[in-house]
């Protein structure tokens, strides 16, 4: 908490892609690409190593390696140059404030006066910007006093200035997602049935449906994905609630609902391999409690194995505890976009807080 006041956006330097009447173009570029302006002459600098320490560091909960982000490096010489970075989804700008440099440059002719002066003084150094000239478009300005100042600002900062990234980034997940369609009558059943949902995509199918439980699968040959949910009444408090409690309830629920093809054999969590299983509490804008879990499991009898993506969520209103998980088997593909996809999908979540088990029973009854 104490890096945070260091970011701040720079309001009044940018439309917002959400008013009408912004007919610009589209940013270009993949979603989990960054393009890193810097001088060339500082590619190889303590700031560039801090950007690839946090911005491209290794994902340490798949099962192999892939970067949190894909980093390209460019520097400009020429305002066709520049105009060519602008149009790009994601960008960095980092120099030293006062360096001679067109990076530099560039960073002094977008911060104000007073934001330079801050800078110097070592109050701030990281600037993000929301649709600066394009559609779609994170911008982040990265400066400080020296080469070294700016390194350590940022390793310092990683959280909070990849974490920027990451919510913009689910946002754009969940429009990737539900593009082509989404399964409104599944999450209108969830609703009122049970209490709860998840937006749900377009071609997953509801295998399993019991009182306090679902499955819903997505078969195909080379990314075989599932969805587990399953909910509990009468949750009174939450303080059991730890990272030891949430693996080993989720290990018993995979154990029954999501079996392999092979006699005895079911999905665990891999424990063994170097990758770790990771459980952070989420911050939501309700009153919704919320943790999510991240790692890889693996079939017990069988030589299969993927990343997973995990939340536990409890609502105090109503006091029902969810977990819902999210699996993939895809060994002839990438994991990051998946994983980040499950990541937009389960923050869809909610609960409906006048939900009683006692109304329930009354619809189930004359449903019957």
């Amino acid at each position: 908490m104490k890096n945070l006041y260091l970011i701040l956006p720079v309001f009044g330097l940018f439309l917002l892609s959400a008013c009408d009447g912004d007919y610009r173009p589209m940013s270009v570029g993949g979603i989990d690409e960054v393009i890193v302006v810097m001088d060339s002459t500082l590619w190889e600098s303590e700031t560039a190593m801090a950007i690839e320490e946090t911005f491209g560091k290794p994902i340490p909960t798949l099962p192999s390696y892939e970067p949190t982000y894909r980093l390209v490096y460019r520097d400009f010489s020429t305002n066709a140059q520049l105009d060519d970075l602008r149009q790009y989804k994601n960008i960095i700008f980092a120099s030293p404030i006062d360096d001679e440099t067109n990076v530099a440059n560039l960073i002094r002719a977008i911060l104000s006066e007073d934001v330079e002066n801050r800078v110097r003084s070592g109050d701030s150094f990281a600037f993000p910007m929301e649709d600066r000239w394009v559609r779609d478009q994170w911008v982040l300005l990265l400066t400080s006093t020296t080469d070294e100042e700016l390194a350590e600002k940022v390793l310092n900062s990683e959280q909070s200035l990849v974490g920027h990234l990451k919510e913009r980034e689910f946002e754009r997940r969940k429009r990737e997602v539900y593009r082509r369609g989404e399964q409104f009558a599944i999450n209108d059943s969830l609703w009122e049935n049970y209490g709860w949902k998840v937006r749900m995509q377009h071609d997953y199918m509801w295998t399993v449906k019991e009182d306090n439980a679902a499955v819903f699968r997505r078969y195909l040959p080379d990314n075989d994905r599932w969805i587990m949910a399953w909910w509990k009444d009468d949750v009174k408090d939450i303080d059991f609630i730890d990272e030891n409690w949430i693996n080993a309830t989720r290990d018993s629920l995979l154990q029954h609902y999501i079996q392999g093809e092979r006699q005895g054999s079911y999905v665990t969590t891999e424990y063994r391999s170097p990758r770790q299983v990771i459980t952070r509490e989420i911050e939501r804008n309700d009153r919704i409690v919320g943790f999510e879990t991240l790692g890889t499991w693996r079939m017990t009898n069988d030589f299969m194995g993927g990343p997973f993506v995990h939340f536990t969520y409890y609502d105090p209103e109503t006091e029902r505890l969810f977990m819902i998980e999210y699996g993939q088997f895809a060994p002839s593909v990438t994991k990051r976009r998946f994983v980040r996809q499950f990541r937009a999908m389960g923050r869809t979540f909610e609960s409906d807080s006048t939900w009683t088990r006692e109304e329930n029973q009354i619809t189930d009854l004359i449903q019957r």
